[in-house]
């Protein structure tokens, strides 16, 4: 009883702080999952259009595909820890040492990340349309920008919900990482509360329950 007791106090005596941390949480996990998702739909759209005749748009379209391509292998390929340390101290050391605000800074990190994976998403998304309603598009005189838009786009977005919403549960839980910098999550605020009352396991209980 003496467990859920402290338990109770640690809410009672800290809610505000919880609730904070939770309101930030998801703030940078919502706005980081919908800017990554507008990352992503442009890079998806970019690496399946089909290569122009000219041969200037050609090299442009080449080149920017190999910087997506590195883009994505290295957001995939290395922690959200290692990339919010070097993201944020590599713009302080850009700048001789001014810093970016922590909550922007926590956002801006989430959605370039985030934007790596749904990139991928949606080009699977894009490559799994039938290609008939591609050709059917044409067919009627449109262009491969108006049939993304108005044919493939809408039923991409239907079919890669589930993976979007999965992208967000993934980031709420990742955000964590960003106390690394400072970022005043609920994580964030469960290491200041802990700190008061020097109840580590319980203060941990109620974030892992929150």
């Amino acid at each position: 009883m003496s467990f859920f007791a402290d338990v109770g106090k640690i809410i009672a005596n800290n809610w505000d702080l919880l609730l904070k941390g939770v309101g930030n949480t998801m703030l940078i996990a919502l706005v980081g999952t919908i800017a990554g998702l507008v990352i992503g739909l442009l890079i998806g759209i970019l690496r399946t259009t089909p290569f122009s005749k000219n041969p200037v748009l050609y090299w442009i379209h080449k080149i920017a595909n190999a910087l997506c391509s590195v883009y994505i292998e290295i957001f995939r390929g290395t922690p959200m820890m290692v990339q919010a340390m070097v993201i944020y101290w590599g713009y302080a050391y850009a700048s001789g040492g001014n810093t970016l605000p922590l909550i922007p800074s926590g956002i801006i990190i989430v959605s370039i990340n985030t934007g790596a994976y749904m990139s991928e998403i949606v080009r699977g998304g894009i490559i799994s349309i039938d290609k008939g309603q591609f050709e059917g598009a044409q067919a009627i005189g449109m262009t491969h920008i108006q049939t993304m838009f108005h044919v493939v786009i809408p039923q991409v977005i239907r079919n890669i919900l589930p993976s979007v919403s999965n992208e967000f549960i993934i980031n709420i839980k990742d955000t964590s990482v960003l106390n690394v910098i400072g970022v005043a999550e609920l994580y964030y605020y469960a290491g200041v509360i802990k700190k008061f009352n020097l109840q580590i396991f319980q203060t941990y209980f109620v974030v892992c329950v929150w």
